[in-house]
């Protein structure tokens, strides 16, 4: 249950009752009361008049909440939603303080409440930047790439990305099984990287290197950093039945994720796979951007941006 929706689904009901009552009560004796004083005193200024057409009162002041809320609501609910990246697991895509724009239709309009799909509209491909419930505590929302679709294989060695595509092996969530012996399936391929370069992130005690590479997953390229610092983690990766360490088949009504920040994402590597149903929608731009200073000197506190960036304004690279 998404607790924000509900809460907005009850605002936006109790303000809509106070608005009919308003309008089938309260309006039509205002009219009358407008055009009786009209009668008395046509000279009766605009002022005046705007009082006695509109109203005073709690339940005026709660009805004309009800339009604005409503809007909010279907926006939100159907069409966008705004949400904070609060980490650098997706950088470089993403950094902590953008504000994404996600939309709701992508993968198919979902009753607000429980996240079902009504209509179908689309289903996730390879490359789309998704927010999800996460799967291990569904009142937190993650954001990652998807990597592999329902039947593929994603196999992660030596920090590179390999796909076997929607081969002729299927999964539950646990385990794998053939589903014809007598075929096989097409050799696992890597994904297409090109280095271009490194960045570095520096901190008020710190300083570090990534390589900086451009991904081909779908059809649009995407930039991804790695550690070369960081060893392997393979170790602490999810085990599926039937798999080896570091490969997994992605089940039907399923997806695999990860983020662009390859060493430094909690993602389908360690938790396993996102359901369809945890679905939220695909992020489609940056609307806003906002910097957060580390200074310790600084004298305001540190909920208040430094700066904006707007240059990472826009659509995902």
């Amino acid at each position: 249950m998404n607790t924000f929706s509900l809460i907005l689904v009850i605002a936006t009901v109790v303000t809509g009752l106070f608005y009919v009552y308003d309008v089938i009560k309260q309006r039509p004796q205002r009219k009358a009361n407008l055009k009786r004083a009209l009668e008395q005193c046509p000279t009766l200024g605009k002022r005046e008049q705007r009082e006695l057409r509109e109203g005073s009162g709690v339940v005026v002041q709660i009805a004309g909440l009800f339009p604005i809320l409503l809007i909010v609501f279907l926006f939100r609910a159907f069409i966008y939603e705004p949400f904070r990246i609060p980490s650098g697991s997706m950088e470089p895509t993403l950094v902590a303080g953008d504000f994404i724009a996600v939309s709701k239709w992508s993968y198919g309009i979902r009753n607000p409440l429980t996240n079902s799909v009504m209509i179908e509209t689309g289903k996730p491909e390879r490359g789309d930047v998704v927010v999800f419930k996460y799967p291990e505590d569904p009142s937190i929302d993650y954001i990652k790439r998807v990597v592999g679709l329902p039947g593929d294989e994603v196999i992660f060695a030596n920090k590179r990305v390999y796909l076997r595509k929607a081969c002729n092996v299927t999964a539950t969530p646990t385990a794998i099984e053939s589903t014809d012996s007598n075929s096989a399936c097409d050799s696992p391929e890597a994904v297409k990287l090109e280095e271009l370069g490194t960045i570095t992130h520096e901190g008020g005690t710190y300083s570090e290197s990534y390589l900086v590479f451009k991904e081909l997953l779908g059809n649009q390229p995407h930039r991804i950093q790695i550690n070369p610092r960081v060893p392997d983690l393979s170790q602490y990766y999810y085990r599926q039945q039937g798999a080896m360490r570091g490969s997994w088949v992605v089940p039907e009504g399923h997806y695999f994720v990860m983020g662009d920040n390859r060493d430094n994402s909690k993602d389908s590597r360690f938790w396993g796979f996102v359901p369809e149903e945890n679905l939220v929608g695909r992020t489609v731009g940056v609307w806003l951007s906002l910097e957060f200073s580390n200074d310790p000197d600084r004298l305001l506190p540190d909920f208040i941006p430094s700066a904006i960036r707007f240059e990472r304004m826009g659509g995902l690279e």
